[in-house]
């Protein structure tokens, strides 16, 4: 089972990404469980959403407190919350950012990745520059550098779900999937 957690502030639309994300790879042959953690949060504050993905029926019914990949839609999270708490070694972190992702490695020993999914965003005009909607932009992310699934299956999803500027979201995440970043320790 693959394990994902979304970190994101209320208005990004991270619960939306991880529908979307749950929508495209259960079209492709696989089961999957989307959903928030939700409490009274509100726009600003900052959220977590997750999503389960697996060959076989889901039958989990908690939070996901173990996390293949982390999703970073909010780069100041980084800072105000302990985003890797879980996360397993050998992890991935995909962060919005304009930094390159090799400077974010004093996180710990994971695979980093990062996008600037507000300046696509605000290109794209999702969203205003004081608050881009990067949920979009930052699934063209996740395609390139989880290798979970394909770009045009998220394209095809961001098509079918999203009901505003369908179009300007399908561009944010291809030009999203060009332009990640991605560094491995390793290497």
């Amino acid at each position: 089972m693959i394990e994902i957690r979304f970190h994101g502030r209320g208005g990004q639309g991270a619960v939306i990404a991880s529908k979307i994300l749950a929508c495209a790879i259960f079209k492709n042959g696989k089961y999957v469980q989307s959903f928030p953690k939700f409490g009274v949060e509100r726009r600003g504050a900052p959220i977590e959403a997750y999503l389960r993905i697996d060959d076989e029926t889901i039958l989990l019914r908690n939070n996901v407190y173990h996390p293949n990949h982390l999703i970073i839609m909010d780069p100041s999270l980084i800072e105000a919350i302990n985003v890797t708490s879980g996360l397993v070694e050998g992890g991935t972190i995909l962060i919005n950012s304009p930094k390159q992702p090799s400077q974010f490695t004093r996180m710990g020993n994971y695979r980093y990745a990062c996008v600037d999914a507000s300046a696509i965003a605000v290109k794209n005009r999702l969203g205003g520059k004081a608050s881009p909607i990067v949920n979009t932009a930052i699934l063209g992310a996740v395609s390139a550098a989880l290798g979970i699934i394909d770009l045009e299956s998220v394209v095809e999803a961001i098509m079918e779900e999203v009901p505003l500027k369908p179009n300007e979201n399908a561009l944010a995440a291809r030009e999203a999937y060009s332009q990640t970043s991605i560094f491995s320790p390793s290497d």
